[in-house]
C-alpha cells in the first residue's frame, strides 16, 4: 500500500537488558506489503531505554528509500517523547528535560529524530507481554540476544 506515493511500512521493536545496566538486545519486524524482514543484535552494556531507541533505529536505518512508517513499540518513553511533546520541549529547552536536567540518551534520541525526518514516521505505543504476535516475536528475538552476549561474557 502507499500513502502519497511512500511504501507504507510497520516497524515492529522490542528492546531489553539484562539487568539495567546488562547486556541488551533488540528484536526488529519490517513488514511492506506480504514481506518482512528480522532484525536482531546484542549490545554488551546497557540499560532497557538504550534498547528499546537502539531497536527503532536499526529499523529505520534497514530502510532504502523514503517510506510512510508505522512504528509499533510497547516503550511509553519513546511513543510519549514523540506523541505528548516530550521531544520538542527538550529540543526547545537544549535538551533538558522538565526538571531542568540532561534528557539520557540525547546521542540515540539524536540519531532517531535525524532518521524520522529522511520518513514520515507515526508512534503507536502496544501492550507488552499481551499476546501480540509481532511484539512477542520482537521480544523473543531481543531476549535471545541478549542472553548470547551474557553467555559470551
Amino acid at each position: 500500500m502507499k500513502v502519497n506515493n511512500l511504501p507504507e511500512v510497520y516497524l515492529f521493536t522490542d528492546g531489553c537488558s539484562l539487568g539495567n545496566p546488562g547486556p541488551g538486545g533488540i528484536g526488529v519486524i519490517l513488514k511492506y506489503k506480504n514481506k518482512s524482514k528480522k532484525i536482531q543484535k546484542g549490545f554488551t552494556s546497557t540499560t532497557n531505554n538504550r534498547m528499546e531507541l537502539q531497536a527503532i533505529i536499526e529499523g529505520l536505518m534497514a530502510l532504502k528509500k523514503p517510506c510512510k512508517v508505522t512504528v509499533f513499540t510497547d516503550s511509553q518513553y519513546v511513543v510519549k517523547a514523540f506523541n505528548e511533546g516530550w521531544l520538542k520541549n527538550w529540543l526547545k529547552n537544549n535538551w533538558k528535560n522538565a526538571s531542568k536536567k540532561p534528557v539520557k540518551n540525547k546521542d540515540l534520541w539524536e540519531k532517531l529524530l535525524q532518521l524520522t525526518q529522511k520518513h514520515t514516521v507515526t508512534f503507536e505505543w502496544i501492550k507488552g507481554h499481551n499476546n501480540h504476535p509481532e511484539n512477542e516475536e520482537c521480544d523473543s528475538l531481543a531476549k535471545a540476544a541478549a542472553q548470547k552476549i551474557k553467555e559470551e561474557a
